[in-house]
């Protein structure tokens, strides 16, 4: 399976339309619930464990049905997850504490060791700085923020109509219109013999403009990690590195 069709998967910008094919359970952006659940974890897990410490707290923004914040539990963490939708909380796993809330604007009046945005939520248009604002807002002294976003030179028009299969499961993007840094596209997912349709909108950014969308927000890039796509940021008064 091609990055390009792994990348296509977590695009979850806001959904413009879902057409679900049975019924099937649709989380407020568009994200069908029935196949993020069959979704399994592609070394996201490791990847985390590998920058917190033993037993680390951990807040997964946006979190899904735990494909990440479950395994990441079952290695030691602490894993407090977050989503609006309320058929991805219900569908984590017991070891997972779950919270439906809009990771843009949720409070938990509490501090982690590491704010996990994965799914790409950084380039949500508009709302990339909400969900960075979060994350700060959660993070402890010395805390890291671990975020995916589109890598350089990602060509979304390239990858339209690449079929990529996650374990029992389905993907394909089927239309994609890119217009400075904005991506509108239509991705088609499907499993058990059933499809949903999600159109989304995101950004596509460059370090640059990672960079001062953290800045404004109080945070600073750290560094890009062994994982195209991948980078781990800091509060915007600590050392780098």
């Amino acid at each position: 399976m091609s990055g390009d069709t792994r990348r296509n998967v977590k695009a979850r910008g806001r959904a413009a339309s879902v057409a679900p094919n049975g019924a099937a359970s649709v989380a407020p952006d568009g994200s069908p619930v029935a196949f993020y659940r069959r979704l399994p974890a592609m070394g996201e897990p490791e990847l985390v464990h590998g920058l917190v410490r033993p037993g680390a707290t951990i807040l997964d923004l946006g979190c899904g049905p735990g494909r990440i914040a479950g395994p990441l539990a079952i290695l030691g963490h602490r894993v407090t997850g977050v989503d609006d939708g309320a058929g991805m909380i219900e569908a984590l796993p017991p070891v997972v504490e779950g919270v439906v809330a809009d990771a843009r604007t949720v409070r938990l009046g509490r501090r982690f060791d590491a704010v996990l945005l994965a799914s790409h939520l950084v380039n949500a248009p508009g709302d990339g700085p909400a969900f960075l604002a979060t994350a700060a807002a959660h993070l402890a002294p010395s805390g890291i923020v671990i975020v995916e976003t589109y890598p350089a030179g990602w060509d979304p028009q390239a990858a339209v109509g690449r079929v990529g299969r996650l374990g029992d499961a389905e993907v394909v993007l089927t239309s994609a219109s890119l217009t400075g840094d904005r991506l509108d596209a239509t991705v088609r997912y499907g499993v058990d013999g059933r499809t949903w349709t999600q159109a989304f909108s995101a950004r596509v950014l460059d370090e640059a403009a990672l960079r001062s969308m953290l800045a404004g927000v109080g945070l600073q890039f750290d560094r890009w990690l062994d994982r195209e796509g991948w980078f781990v940021a800091v509060a915007g008064d600590q050392e780098p590195g």
